[in-house]
């Protein structure tokens, strides 16, 4: 792989990236499957859930809460969505940012009728007068509302109608213990295979009426990083070439020949985790180096190296965490063309 020596890249142009994007949102409401059966991997989570909502429907009663956390663009929206249709209920999304105030939380609760499903994306973002707020609403079914100032204020109890919340988080670490413990299903959500990654793909291909082959299906999944967005995402700039440079049709060559232009390389790697790599390697002697110094050395968040590239790094075995810091694995030397140094050791914790 060649280094580009241009290494300024928004994380918003990033095609590899399970975090939404502005694009994704027409692709996402008519791809998304609607019953869990259309539901492409996840099976562990799958089965889980569908003994639960078959329990839920046998007794009439709602589902318990469910938290759903792993890495952006797994689907944990899409399973939200599939919660809900399978319990003939109404939704309502939101998310931890947007929530604001107590009383922003408290109206949409009041508001909600029997069995409808409340879902809440980047639940651990909730700050914590309205985490508290979720706390008697989740076990009791009521609200605590302070009414009045001072010696005058008195709290009123107000009864809600019985719902089920579904939280998200790419971040489960970060969820307080009370709140974690109050949903009755947790499941974690994998990085996907390359062979669900290929039926994604045909199966989106089909949808959106798409010519395609096994093989260019195949092309795609590998390079997705294990995540469905980013397969979805994949296929419409491949479409877009295969329109203009080729006749219309999907082929291994032709997706070899589009994700090529797009500097993605046959890992799925691009000019970001690049970046990362040359800054150990060539800036540190490989490391180790802190999370902090990574982050300034390389012009990125701590949290976006944390969260969007480095996992993805670690997984493909790139990466050590050592208790001093990153180092750069043999295979980063190796993939990226960098002659490791003299007495090089690889320690791996």
């Amino acid at each position: 792989m060649e280094f580009n020596n241009d290494l300024d890249f928004d994380l918003d142009d990033r095609l590899l990236t399970g975090v939404k994007k502005e694009e994704d949102h027409e692709m996402d409401h008519g791809l998304r499957p609607k019953y869990l059966e259309e539901y492409i991997g996840q099976s562990k989570a799958k089965e889980k859930l569908e003994i639960f909502l078959q329990a839920s429907k046998m007794r009439k009663e709602s589902l318990d809460h469910v938290l759903l956390y792993g890495p952006p663009g797994l689907g944990k929206t899409t399973l939200a969505n599939i919660i809900a249709t399978e319990m003939s209920a109404n939704i309502r999304v939101t998310s931890g940012p947007a929530i604001e105030r107590p009383g922003d939380l408290a109206a949409i609760l009041t508001n909600l009728r029997e069995g409808d499903v409340l879902f809440i994306d980047e639940i651990h973002r909730l700050n914590r007068a309205v985490e508290e707020i979720l706390y008697p609403a989740m076990e009791d079914y009521a609200i605590d509302i302070i009414i009045g100032k001072g010696s005058s204020a008195k709290s009123i109890r107000l009864d809600l109608t019985r719902f089920t919340l579904i939280g998200a988080t790419t971040r489960a670490g970060l969820l307080t213990s009370p709140l974690r413990d109050r949903f009755g299903i947790i499941n974690k959500l994998e990085l996907y295979t390359i062979d669900e990654l290929k039926k994604i793909v045909t199966r989106s291909a089909g949808i959106l009426s798409i010519p395609i082959v096994q093989q260019g299906a195949e092309e795609i999944a590998s390079r997705s990083r294990g995540t469905p967005r980013i397969a979805n995402r994949l296929l419409k700039r491949v479409r877009d070439f295969a329109e203009v440079k080729a006749k219309g049709e999907i082929t291994r060559k032709v997706a070899e020949d589009a994700l090529q232009l797009l500097e993605i390389d046959e890992l799925g790697l691009d000019k970001v985790d690049q970046k990362i790599i040359e800054v150990i390697i060539k800036n540190f002697g490989g490391g180790p180096v802190g999370i902090d110094t990574l982050a300034a050395s390389t012009g990125e968040e701590k949290i976006t190296i944390e969260d969007v590239y480095e996992p993805f790094l670690l997984q493909q075995g790139f990466l050590n965490r050592t208790p001093r810091g990153r180092m750069a694995s043999a295979r980063a030397y190796e993939h990226f063309g960098f002659k490791k140094p003299e007495g090089f050791q690889e320690t791996i914790f």
